[in-house]
């Protein structure tokens, strides 16, 4: 077995196109495009490279075949105080030997970079998308989650990483009447003076998307590692998601014209997606446009929910999911929401996606390497 760095046009199509070769006889797994992921890896499209970097190998057997892949990367901002870098992007084939090869070859350039630590698999971006090792719920994916085989905890493990936090994916059945004590709830905080919820508008998006930061960094900033969003990124991620938009379904609670709380919720693009192997070109958006006029998309995702600290625990996040019930029922198409990406550490959050009646669906585990134990 070899390590390949990848520092050329070839080695980086092989990178993005081991997937598809590694997945095709999966029916469960769903491409993501080829170029979002190319975009992770662009300087000129990842905002993250402002204050990072990163590197990509991919590992062939002795006839010269792909048969691994994984990505390491430093968010500098966020290794001030605690110097933990990144691995991703990793595909193996089911052998302890390589995957090893893989992590130490990530973590030899990892302790270059002055690190003690990597945590994986994680995205070197935001956490919203290409986040954690799917443990539970080995089923279609949505949009920008992580899909693997089961067996790649073995992997990890035997490794060495060891659980960091999980992440759960409920799920609501839209067929099934919120409880009398959640439509209460959220009708009361409704019905307060003082409170307003409008969805989001791609006439007046600068304004939401400052909205967005505000309640962002007002939200997270208790939790651990926590590093303010940026503009530009926030900008990035909505220019990616235009194409599968519904304005509709992307709403903002006010106080008094105080911004205070969002919901982003996509329709479940993979539907579509599925049809394309990950291609978006001339021939992939033909199809694209075909499939969005004959697919009828039966699912939502909440991608994220966010309420600044000092109105959580006040139905402002109950209320939200009432803007998106009464949005979409009249519909008669919509099946199911996923509720998504709540740490096992936001009981808050847990909490309430249990009130709207959400089941456990996935689990994506957060792994961590700490090299000081070797």
């Amino acid at each position: 077995m070899q390590i390949i760095p990848v520092t050329s046009d070839a080695t980086a199509r092989a990178f993005i196109h081991f997937p598809h070769v590694f997945y095709q006889s999966d029916p469960n797994w769903i491409s993501p495009l080829d170029d979002d992921i190319k975009a992770v890896f662009d300087p000129n499209r990842n905002t993250f490279f402002a204050h990072g970097i990163c590197q990509r190998w991919l590992l062939v057997d002795a006839k010269g075949k792909t048969i691994g892949r994984i990505a390491a990367f430093v968010n500098f901002e966020k290794t001030k105080d605690q110097p933990v870098g990144g691995v991703g992007f990793f595909e193996c084939i089911n052998d302890q030997a390589a995957a090893d090869l893989l992590f130490n070859t990530a973590k030899s350039w990892l302790k270059a970079q002055g690190m003690k630590a990597m945590d994986g698999p994680i995205n070197f971006g935001e956490n919203e998308k290409y986040w954690g090792l799917l443990v539970e719920g080995f089923k279609p994916p949505s949009l920008g989650m992580n899909y693997n085989p089961a067996y790649y905890e073995r992997l990890f493990e035997t490794y060495g990483f060891t659980k960091l936090y999980d992440q759960f994916t409920n799920f609501m059945d839209a067929s099934v009447p919120l409880s009398e004590r959640f439509t209460k709830i959220s009708g009361w905080v409704m019905a307060k003076p003082g409170y307003t919820f409008k969805h989001f508008s791609l006439k007046h998006q600068e304004q939401f998307f400052d909205d967005f930061k505000e309640i962002y960094d007002d939200a997270w900033q208790h939790f651990d590692n926590f590093t303010p969003i940026d503009l530009p990124t926030i900008k990035e991620s909505f220019r990616q998601m235009k194409p599968i938009m519904d304005e509709k379904i992307i709403w903002f609670a006010y106080h008094n014209e105080e911004p205070i709380a969002f919901v982003l919720c996509l329709p479940d693009a993979n539907q579509i997606l599925r049809h394309l192997n990950g291609k978006m070109n001339l021939w992939g958006k033909i199809k694209f446009l075909y499939y969005r006029r004959t697919v009828v998309i039966d699912r939502l995702r909440i991608i994220v929910m966010g309420c600044k600290t000092k109105f959580q625990n006040h139905g402002i996040e109950s209320a939200l999911i009432r803007c998106l019930q009464e949005e979409v029922l009249p519909r008669q198409t919509i099946k199911g929401v996923e509720l998504a990406w709540v740490g096992d550490f936001n009981k808050k959050m847990l909490a309430i996606h249990e009130a709207a009646g959400a089941k456990k669906d996935k689990v994506h585990r957060t792994f961590r390497y700490n090299f000081t134990e070797e």
